[in-house]
């Protein structure tokens, strides 16, 4: 049964505070039904109030199945691709993840929270999303996401605020590397995972409830944001994400099934979904846009954030080896970028359907790809190969426009987890994170004379770039058992993830986002990492003095922050205002 947490009798009564609004609340609380439970079947309610934030999570199960010294990995090994390793660790938090060195592919599947807090960081209720345990048939929808990816779980409300959405997988908790699984519709044979899942798009509306909706998209890798355009007529969500475990050339599958995707949702229960082939509706090509060398063009569409803005479909890119790390967005149209780099056409608006084909030899004889080329650059961001990035390189992940000449991007860092033992303080230093200038809250802003976009500055104070921090119940000292990397447990700040923002109505903006790490764990993305929050001057061109990040969610052992947005309902508007929504979403915080 999925635990549904009730808020305090605290937090009722600030919501019962709330005066005349308190009634509307009461009338439209939404209602969430147990997983598993047939139509018609008792719901519970869940506080969704507008305005506060969500935020994704996951907290990692002990795995008994894994035993070190026996357990064979990946599962299902054996085959000419799939080499067998034995796990050097068991299946215990953190160490697990040391199973890295025997296992390229390793993680383990896990149940997913949303956890409702208000805009100044107070607790207010969380829900969890249907799963099902090992060796359960699930009698109802359910999804689950992969512990240690860390680009899963983006969550996105809508262009109007009505819906939220997220990307995860069709499988039991506490299965093993579903994430480079092949999806059923697509399977690469040389994929070293020999099992198959879905992907899945998970639908939260105003109502409560979730909607489920399967996809062969993302085979061999994994889906990591949706967003819903649910305007009259469309009905599509745009996702993000990244495909292939295998190797040249990457199957038709794979291709059409990397990076930029439209998904039309479902009405059926998953039991009753037949996913067809995936439906790309966008696709970049370094080798004829870029004039670089040719790549792995299902790689060079490796996305990890998507937000649609006045209209406009925009999409960012920052890990990987192949393409450019950079901010796309989508022309529909054709004309807006013929050397690569470009500005969004006017009255273009959003694509509906999927016109890209695709060409076995688009890249190359070994290269195939996608005809035509309808993503571009925006201009004035990165243009250089991902090949050559170093710790001063971006590295872009979550986007959010403030208006449509400033756009706040998340920057994560190189990952580069260089460590010295005597810089920094008494917990030594990983000391590229700390060097890092690019690191942090990038704020670029439009220029109207040069057509271009341009970056004001990097928002860095208080994050603590690079300096390790210690968790209540988390290891300390070196990871030097069996697979370990010998350097620190404790995690350090190395960058930013996903964010959302807020226009305020003094003329700044507030900024909520997850940290990302550098440490010396198996794997960065299961270290505990945090929810921060900074308010900027929308205004400002130059570094504003004393903005600093302070943290809303402090880092615990087992449990990863993956996203941040706020709750259906919210609409799109600044606070305080005339729309009521926002107003009780704002609780009364007037500044």
């Amino acid at each position: 049964m999925r635990a549904i947490h009730h808020p305090s009798r605290k937090a009722i009564h600030r919501v019962a505070a709330l005066s005349a609004f308190a009634v509307s609340i009461a009338i439209w609380a939404p209602t969430v039904a147990l997983a598993g439970a047939p139509t018609g079947a008792p719901t519970l309610r869940t506080p969704l109030v507008p305005g506060d934030l969500l935020v994704s999570s996951s907290t990692f199960q002990n795995d008994p199945g894994i035993v070190a010294g026996k357990t064979q990995l990946p599962p299902g090994c054996g085959g000419a691709n799939s080499p067998c390793g034995t796990a050097v660790t068991d299946g215990t938090y953190p160490y697990v993840f040391n199973n890295d060195t025997v296992d390229g592919t390793f993680g383990i599947t896990s149940k997913i929270d949303l956890d409702e807090i208000t805009p100044l960081g107070a607790m207010f209720g969380s829900i969890e999303v249907p799963s099902t345990q090992p060796g359960m048939t699930s009698a109802g929808d359910q999804m689950v996401t992969s512990f240690s990816s860390k680009s899963e779980l983006a969550l996105n409300l809508s262009p109007d605020g009505r819906y939220l959405t997220f990307m995860g997988y069709d499988a039991p908790v506490d299965t093993a590397d579903v994430s480079n699984a092949s999806t059923p519709g697509d399977v690469d044979p040389t994929n070293p995972t020999n099992f198959y899942y879905y992907r899945v798009v998970s639908q939260l509306g105003q109502d409560g409830k979730f909607h489920f909706t399967l996809t062969n998209a993302y085979s061999g890798d994994n889906g990591r944001a949706a967003i819903f355009n649910d305007a009259p007529g469309a009905d599509v969500y745009y996702t993000a994400g990244n495909a292939g475990n295998g190797s040249n050339p990457e199957p038709k599958g794979v291709v059409t099934g990397a990076g930029a995707q439209l998904v039309t949702p479902s009405t059926q229960p998953e039991s009753a979904q037949t996913p067809g082939q995936p439906m790309p509706v966008g696709s970049f090509n370094v080798m004829k846009q870029l004039g670089y060398p040719k790549e792995k063009v299902a790689k060079d569409n490796n996305y990890r954030s998507v937000t649609v803005f006045d209209n406009v479909l925009y999409y960012a890119k920052g890990s990987g080896g192949n393409g450019v790390d950079t901010v796309y967005f989508v022309d529909p149209t054709g004309t807006a970028c013929p050397s690569g780099s470009g500005l969004p056409v006017a009255g273009a608006g959003l694509p509906t359907t999927s016109s890209l084909t695709f060409n076995a030899s688009e890249g190359g004889s070994k290269n195939p790809g996608l005809t035509p080329q309808n993503m571009c650059i925006l201009r004035g961001f990165p243009t250089v190969s991902a090949k050559t990035s170093d710790d001063a390189s971006d590295y872009p992940f979550g986007m959010w426009f403030a208006n449509a000449d400033t756009l706040y991007l998340a920057d994560e860092g190189a990952g580069d987890n260089t460590f010295s033992p005597t810089t920094g303080g008494p917990l030594g230093e990983f000391t590229a994170a700390a060097a890092s200038t690019t690191a942090g809250l990038q704020k670029w802003v439009f220029d109207h004379q040069t057509g271009t976009w341009n970056l004001a500055y990097t928002l860095q104070s208080g994050l603590q770039l690079g300096k390790p921090y210690t968790v209540h119940g988390y290891p300390t000292g070196l990871n030097a058992g069996p697979g370990g990397t010998g350097l620190p447990w404790a995690p350090a700040t190395g960058g930013l993830r996903n964010l959302t923002g807020r226009v305020n109505s003094d003329g700044t903006v507030t900024i909520w986002a997850v940290t990302s790490t550098v440490s010396g764990s198996g794997d960065q993305g299961a270290d505990p990492d945090q929810l921060v929050t900074i308010t900027d001057k929308l205004g400002a061109t130059t570094l504003p003095t004393h903005e600093s990040f302070r943290t809303l969610l402090r880092p615990k052992a087992g449990t990863v922050y993956r996203g941040v947005a706020f709750t259906p309902g919210t609409g799109t508007c600044t606070f305080p205002i005339e729309n009521p929504t926002c107003l009780v979403g704002s609780h009364t915080h007037h500044g």
